[in-house]
């Protein structure tokens, strides 16, 4: 079987199913460590400017779940209750099916992501990065990342990226969707202030924990603000 990793994007509607959503991220774990084929899961809040603040946003999510096959990651997102409960509350979701590349680095002491696939320059890209910031280095971190997030809007390629985390200030990630490899390497290594960031983080060692993934997006389903994300990973 090839493991199958989904991000599923969900924008809450209404004060009532933004608490509700709120509170899953500690109540969350119980049901999906139930499901089956489900071998790592992570429910990440998001913050405000588009993910990248230290102040949250409480009306996006993001699940990241590592399957044992995509057949089971098919059974939860079309028939599993728990999911469906975070679909009716939300005015909007997308799920990416992913096939991992390339993986650097843990996520809670685990490696979860099996690399199975490579992926050439003209083709799509998801790109998940995460830490946990050590607590001496917080102010030096957030002083500095939103000029980096700035430095993304509107880059040449870019669907989405957003920035979510299981904690506030301290746990942070950055999933990122991008038309082709070769625009996302553009960025990463023409971009001035993403060059910066790097040079920092080595610097000064922010980090006790990283991990960086690479994935092929397989198939793309549901709507962001408004539009086909499938379709929009095809048209300008």
């Amino acid at each position: 079987m090839t493991q199958c990793t989904t991000f599923t994007f969900l924008r809450l509607k209404g004060g009532a199913n933004k608490w509700w959503a709120f509170k899953q991220m500690q109540l969350g774990s119980k049901a999906l460590s139930q499901v089956a084929g489900l071998t790592f899961h992570k429910l990440l809040g998001s913050g405000g400017k588009k993910g990248f603040s230290s102040w949250p946003n409480f009306t996006t999510y993001v699940l990241v779940c590592v399957w044992q096959s995509e057949n089971y990651a098919d059974d939860f997102m079309h028939h599993n209750s728990y999911f469906k409960s975070y679909i009716n509350r939300s005015k909007e979701s997308f799920t990416v099916y992913g096939q991992n590349a390339e993986s650097h680095g843990q996520w809670s002491g685990n490696q979860p992501f099996q690399p199975s696939t490579k992926i050439a320059p003209e083709q799509p890209v998801l790109i998940l990065t995460r830490a946990t910031i050590r607590w001496n280095k917080l102010i030096s971190f957030w002083r500095r990342v939103g000029r980096v997030s700035e430095s993304l809007y509107d880059y040449s390629g870019l669907v989405i990226s957003i920035g979510v985390g299981e904690w506030p200030l301290i746990q942070q990630a950055t999933i990122s969707l991008w038309k082709t490899q070769s625009e996302m390497l553009d960025y990463a290594y023409n971009n001035p202030k993403h060059r910066e960031v790097v040079q920092l983080t080595r610097k000064l060692n922010w980090y006790k924990e990283e991990l960086f993934a690479r994935f092929f997006p397989k198939k793309i389903e549901g709507v962001w603000h408004g539009q086909d994300m499938a379709k929009c990973m095809n048209h300008g």
